[in-house]
């Protein structure tokens, strides 16, 4: 039997086959809008659920009531939960829907390993930082709430063997719902607007977005995207948001953008404009902890015979990288370029000046 769903879509490839061809920019904004709308019903369609499942007497008018629908749309999403193998039926005695006793829906079945995977995302979306949003923790409960005694169990114990700490993030304790607006606007296609204070500027700015991306980058999260009036994208941390709301005009999003392309061979967050070739010569004591981690996608590691080792890299731009050779002076040499050397040297100076 054709579900409700099924029959949404082919009305609605009729209707697109019988209509012009809309050009690239066109056809990708209707397609965001129609997973956002599906979603959106979604949505209502277990909330209908929820209620009928629930201890209380709801019929059609009581449910629209409560999710403040129509009736007509009640009954359409009754019609979509029988088509999905929900057994309800109205309970004429109650006068009111309700959903077989022993009905449960099909559980995912998670291996143990898939289990502890789980688990270490609810631990990692819990660390200052990270913990936007609810997180996986609700995700986690109601798997272990259907899933076998020996997944309860693992989900259970691996949260407490598990972590995340001193991870050095940016606060976003403040942010929660920048972020949550930056996520709204992406997912629905929309501009944003707020007031953005930055270090490098004199005073707060008013910025309208075309937003593209929300990432998490080192130690804090950005949104990439192009500001109203420019022709490139730029980089801006949420954190530096003094305000910002999503507004109701479409956001022009580049259908081929790649992040990975956008920040090129940058050493964090903010591209130069010139690429340089890196070489540092690390001593045998630093040796050992400098490649415990991977710096950059271009790094390179050569070890010498009296335990040094050099690494390269190909970077575009030099403070940022300039930063990190900081943290390990006296233990690296900078073997090229002379303008890194140049800019390393002079800021020691300045630093041994300022503490002199």
């Amino acid at each position: 039997m054709e579900s409700y769903f099924e029959r949404l879509s082919s009305m609605a490839k009729k209707k697109v086959s019988r209509s012009k061809a809309p050009g690239p920019e066109v056809s990708r904004r209707p397609d965001r809008d129609r997973r956002v709308r599906q979603s959106e019903r979604m949505a209502r369609v277990l909330s209908v659920l929820n209620l009928i499942q629930s201890r209380g007497r709801y019929n059609a008018k009581a449910i629209a009531e409560e999710l403040e629908i129509s009736e007509r749309t009640v009954f359409r999403d009754l019609e979509v939960l029988e088509f999905s193998g929900v057994p309800w039926i109205f309970d004429i005695r109650d006068q009111c829907y309700r959903v077989r006793p022993d009905f449960r829906f099909p559980t995912l079945t998670l291996t143990e390993e898939e289990a502890l995977g789980q688990a270490l995302a609810t631990t990692l979306s819990k660390a200052p930082g990270l913990n936007v949003g609810s997180g996986a923790a609700p995700t986690t409960r109601k798997l272990a709430a259907t899933s076998p005694e020996e997944i309860k169990e693992i989900l259970a114990d691996a949260a407490g063997i598990m972590q995340v700490f001193d991870l050095k993030l940016v606060d976003h304790s403040r942010a929660d719902s920048t972020i949550k607006t930056v996520q709204s606007a992406l997912l629905e296609g929309k501009q944003l607007t707020g007031v953005y204070e930055s270090p490098y500027e004199e005073a707060p700015v008013k910025l309208v977005i075309h937003p593209y991306r929300l990432c998490l980058i080192k130690r804090a999260w950005y949104v990439i995207g192009r500001l109203e009036g420019d022709t490139e994208a730029k980089t801006l941390r949420v954190a530096r948001f003094k305000t910002l709301r999503m507004l109701d005009q479409p956001a022009q999003v580049p259908e081929n953008f790649d992040l990975r392309q956008y920040f090129g061979n940058a050493w964090a967050v903010y591209r130069g404009e010139t690429s340089y070739g890196i070489e540092l010569r690390f001593s045998a004591e630093a040796a050992p902890i400098v490649t415990e981690t991977e710096w950059h996608d271009t790094q390179q590691v050569k070890k010498h015979r009296d335990g040094s080792l050099t690494m390269t890299f190909t970077v575009d731009g030099l403070e940022e990288i300039l930063r990190w050779i900081l943290t390990w002076t006296g233990q690296v040499k900078i073997v090229q370029p002379d303008e890194l050397k140049e800019r390393f040297v002079k800021t020691l100076q300045a630093g041994i000046s300022l503490n002199q």
